[in-house]
């Protein structure tokens, strides 16, 4: 009887638990465009070109957030919050 009440309790846990993963693509993607909007307004004094790409992937991560392409979204907020991060332990010139 108790492995019965253990299996059912697991099963509804699992069954419960998977509507949460169905946004988190969103969700991520979201986070992701506050960070990158955070860090491009402290972003430091570099190159014209530099501050271009960061905006450039920016707009394109935005874009795919319209669009609802979750993953797109979040692989170039990614790359951008990576480019925008090098640049910040670079020594400015």
């Amino acid at each position: 009887m108790k492995r019965t009440v253990f299996t059912g309790m697991f099963i509804c846990a699992a069954i419960l638990a998977s509507p949460v993963h169905a946004s988190s693509d969103h969700d991520l993607c979201t986070i992701k465009l506050q960070e990158l909007k955070d860090k491009v307004t402290t972003l430091p004094a570099t190159s014209e070109n530099t501050t271009m790409e960061v905006k450039r992937m920016q707009a394109s991560a935005e874009a795919a957030n319209a669009a609802n392409d979750d993953k797109k979204c979040i692989t170039e907020a990614t790359q951008a919050i990576t480019r925008v991060d090098k640049l910040a332990k670079e020594p400015n010139p």
